[in-house]
């Protein structure tokens, strides 16, 4: 396994290499760039009411992980846990409803219900809360999609159930719309994502 620094060190090689790279052009830095408060998502403020538990409306000072290689290895461990454990599978088909936010059903669910269990497994394990962010995207068919961010020293990490690999933001073929606020889980921010990509079909 690659340790942190040689993996942080290639990132922009092998991205570059499978046509998942910014233009040369862009320069995104290594933190979203965090604009106004915005509604939480229809599909959010559902899980909240049907959740309580994990939506309290407390608020605390953001944390920034500091991205040991323990800390590394283990983010990847448990994000290719949680995508192994859970299939895929719409809310059409699970719910009857277009969307419907929740833990996995029976091993199931679509990219909220990973995003959902991510946060909670990472929580579980002591990560801290305000560093497990819920994120709202366009990918690459302009559909919506949802992703776990994890706030770290290296920048913002983002955990997918479409890409295996944890990568920096900057790295995927998304375009970030909004987020959990770092200060409190009910909260949201808008996310000013004006980078130009030039990113190719994941299936290409």
């Amino acid at each position: 396994m690659k340790t942190l620094g040689k993996f942080l060190s290639t990132t922009a090689v092998l991205l570059g290499f499978f046509g998942l790279a910014p233009t040369a052009h862009a320069d995104p830095g290594r933190f979203m760039d965090m604009k106004t408060a915005v509604k939480a998502p229809i599909g959010h403020r559902q899980f909240c009411r049907d959740n309580g538990w994990a939506c309290q409306n407390e608020r605390y000072e953001p944390v920034v992980v500091k991205l040991t290689e323990n800390r590394w290895n283990e983010l990847i461990a448990i994000n290719a846990d949680v995508n192994r454990r859970v299939r895929p599978m719409t809310d059409a088909d699970l719910f009857g409803k277009e969307e419907y936010w929740t833990y996995p059903v029976d091993g199931y669910g679509d990219c909220e219900e990973y995003v959902l269990e991510k946060q909670r497994v990472l929580i579980e394990a002591g990560w801290p809360k305000s560093a497990l962010l819920i994120t709202v995207a366009k990918d690459i068919q302009n559909g919506g999609h949802a992703v776990l961010t994890v706030r770290t020293d290296h920048g913002d990490m983002i955990l997918d159930n479409q890409i295996e690999a944890v990568l920096p933001w900057y790295s995927t073929p998304y375009r970030y719309i909004k987020r959990q606020s770092a200060s409190s889980p009910v909260k949201w921010t808008g996310i000013s994502d004006t980078r130009v990509t030039t990113v190719s079909s994941i299936s290409n």
